[in-house]
């Protein structure tokens, strides 16, 4: 009696396994959809049709694992974060004592990725203002940069700044450098004029925020 209970229960378990198995590729294959639509035409242009045509599946299949937009989007981030271009490591930079070499390595770090990430950057941003949604998953990103831009201004600090206003500067400094419209303006497929290189615009922007941290010079006197 127990041998046949043990049989019977065996397939049963085998075709669950199957099915979440299934279930596991179908939703890889609509996020791996997503993220190449968000690429070529960015998240607000995305359209439920061209993810279901894309990924091979009906639409209701899509909405069926993927109930709205911030759910999508999470897994698409997740997915490009870790499947596609990996983003800056800190560990290229924390453990660098001088300020303007801390700087400096975690520009280049951050340019780099900026560079393998152009494409769907460039969509992410146009589109960031339109999309609560998409703004909510991209915070964390946002209070990441943050983190990394404090951890410049305090390495500054112990090197010495002059007063409030010359650390507010050189906050406002470092914030616009680690910016990807930064890089794309002076780097990027979207450079006003001839692009640069990334080792370039990470020594220009480390002169900047040499010369935002230095102490402001007395005004001239008008005659």
């Amino acid at each position: 009696m127990f041998t046949g209970m043990t049989t019977q229960r065996a397939p049963r378990k085998y075709e669950q396994k199957r099915r979440a198995e299934q279930q596991a590729e179908t939703r890889r294959r609509i996020v791996e959809a997503m993220v190449a639509l968000h690429a070529e035409v960015g998240p607000a242009r995305t359209t439920i049709s061209a993810i279901a045509e894309r990924a091979g599946v009906e639409r209701l299949t899509v909405y069926r694992h993927f109930g709205d937009e911030t759910a999508m989007f999470e897994a698409c981030s997740s997915h490009f974060a870790s499947e596609v271009v990996s983003p800056p490591d800190p560990a290229a930079w924390v453990g660098i004592e001088d300020a303007a070499e801390r700087l400096h390595a975690a520009l280049r770090a951050f340019y780099a990725y900026y560079r393998r990430a152009e494409r769907m950057l460039t969509h992410v941003h146009r589109d960031l203002p339109t999309l609560p949604a998409l703004a909510a998953v991209m915070a964390p990103w946002d209070a990441f940069v943050a983190d990394v831009r404090d951890g410049v201004v305090a390495a500054w600090a112990r090197e010495g700044l002059d007063g409030a206003a010359a650390r507010a500067r050189l906050a406002a400094v470092v914030a616009h450098a680690l910016r990807f419209e930064t890089w794309r303006s002076l780097a990027g497929t979207g450079a006003v004029d001839a692009a640069i290189g990334d080792a370039d615009v990470a020594e220009l922007m480390v002169a900047l925020a040499r010369a935002a941290a230095a102490p402001a010079d007395v005004p001239a006197v008008r005659g």
